[in-house]
Parts: structure tokens; C-alpha cells; sequence
């Protein structure tokens, strides 16, 4: 019984495996051709080992600044937002007063409202405060990621032993060293899990840098994709060996970090 039930799964994800690996499979194998035989054949296999369009996408586009202003952004945005994600978690699931109740029904109304429906208001904001087209600009802008964060790390603290707090404050520990020293540890895994979300979220986001960012050289990687995109034609080659290069470090990332992401959600599942 158990060895027909695998054969049935089996012969119905293998389809579903192919189904969703065609899209990497067609982006990487173009990689490897020439424009003209992109257009002719873009399924087949390439005829030769064409590895021109990586080292054209090196010599005319400065993947490795582009890279550099990634890695920025991204790493001091996820910092931003765990950091701020989990302090409002802890403070309003342990704060007592009529100021924590509105914090939180705050956070609830932001977290309703779209993104694109604040673009212009934070654009005047920034342009106010002289961060439009700075990368520090683009780290404040993440940082409104908090609330999702926050939504998370709320949901895993609120199955936290509570008398563990109590304890602590009993034993003369202020609010800042038990969050420190008693929540931070405790929620370990769904910060993982939240970092990893966020961090591909930043990673290969388009439409905020687009809008905040001008200048070439402060550009993230995904802005450089869109530089293969002309006016009245597109170099399909070159589009997509710098999509792949975007993807590289994701994929890289993500199977490193895939087994906290698991520990992370099941963890959070049993203590629910």
C-alpha cells in the first residue's frame, strides 16, 4: 500500500517538478547562446559553450558595485527590521498601559495599507530629509518591513512561558536585559524564518529602488537587469545572464538557510 501511494506521488510531482523548473531551465540555457539563436530555438540546448554574454555583462555593467549596494541595503534592512520588528512585538505584548494597546492597533492599520499607496508620500518625505537616491534612503524605506515582522514575532511570543519574564523582573532585570537576554533567545527560530523571508523580499525587489534610486552607480542588482531592456528592442541574452546572476546568491542563501526556515515554521507550529 505504502510503496503504490509513493509511486502515485511520485508520478504526479515529477510533472509538477518539471512544470515548475522550466523557467530556470529556459533563463539558463539563453544564457549560453547568441541572440540569434535565442530567437531561433530558445528551448533547445545551446549548440556550443557560448559564455560570451558573461563576460560582456562584466566588462559593460558594474555587477560587482551593483552587488556591493545589494548586499548593503540588504543586510542593514534586515537588521533594521528584526530589530524594531521584535522591540514592538515584546513591548506590546508585555506592556500593560493604554500606549501599548494603540501601538498595537497602529501597527494593525499599517499593516493594511499598501505599499504602493504610500510611494508618493514617502518619496516627499525622503526628498525632505535628503535621502532620495541614497542607499540609506532605501534602508529607511525596508524598514517599514517591520510590521510584518512584527506580526510574526508577536505570534511566536505569545506562546512564550510568561513567568520566565516575571521571573526575571522579580530577580531586579530591567525590560531591556530581559529582552536582551531572555526573548531574544527564545524566538531564535521564527527570527531566522523572518529574516529569510524579508531578506529575499529586499534582495529582489524592483519597484522601490526604481522609484528612489537614479544614479548608475548607487543602482541595486535588480536595476541592472533592467538595463538590458532598450527602448525598442531587448537583448533577451544579456537580460538573462544578469537574472541569473541576481538569482545566484538567493539560491545559494536559501539552501543554506532552508533547514531554519523549516525549524523556525515547525517550531512555531508546535508551540501554537
Amino acid at each position: 500500500m505504502k510503496s503504490s501511494r509513493g509511486v502515485l506521488l511520485s508520478i504526479l510531482l515529477v510533472p509538477l517538478g518539471c512544470l515548475v523548473a522550466l523557467p530556470f531551465y529556459y533563463i539558463l540555457v539563453n544564457t549560453l547562446k547568441t541572440q540569434a539563436e535565442t530567437a531561433s530555438s530558445p528551448l533547445a540546448l545551446p549548440s556550443s559553450l557560448y559564455l560570451d554574454n558573461y563576460i560582456d555583462v562584466f566588462q559593460r555593467i558594474p555587477v560587482l558595485q551593483s552587488f556591493a549596494n545589494t548586499l548593503y541595503v540588504t543586510v542593514l534592512s534586515i537588521a533594521v527590521m528584526l530589530l524594531v520588528g521584535s522591540m514592538a512585538a515584546y513591548g506590546v505584548l508585555l506592556g500593560k498601559g493604554r500606549l501599548a494597546t494603540i501601538v498595537g492597533v497602529v501597527l494593525v492599520i499599517a499593516f493594511v495599507v499598501p505599499g504602493q499607496a504610500t510611494l508618493i508620500p514617502l518619496y516627499r518625505m525622503l526628498a525632505g530629509l535628503e535621502l532620495v537616491d541614497t542607499l540609506n534612503g532605501l534602508v529607511i524605506m525596508y524598514a517599514c518591513g517591520s510590521i510584518f515582522c512584527y506580526f510574526l514575532i508577536i505570534g511566536y511570543m505569545r506562546s512564550l512561558p510568561t513567568e520566565l519574564f516575571e521571573a526575571a523582573r522579580i530577580d531586579g532585570a530591567g525590560s531591556f536585559r530581559i529582552y536582551w537576554s531572555i526573548a531574544l533567545p527564545l524566538i531564535r527560530p521564527i527570527l531566522v524564518t523572518v529574516g529569510v523571508f524579508q531578506t529575499m523580499w529586499v534582495w529582489n525587489d524592483f519597484i522601490t529602488p526604481n522609484v528612489f534610486i537614479n544614479s548608475p552607480e548607487k543602482q541595486t542588482l535588480v536595476l541592472q537587469v533592467y538595463t538590458a531592456v532598450g527602448q525598442f528592442t531587448t537583448n533577451w541574452p544579456v537580460f538573462m545572464t544578469l537574472t541569473v546572476i541576481v538569482l545566484i546568491p538567493m539560491v545559494v542563501f536559501f539552501l543554506f538557510a532552508q533547514r531554519q526556515i523549516v525549524s523556525g515554521l515547525v517550531n512555531g507550529g508546535v508551540k501554537g
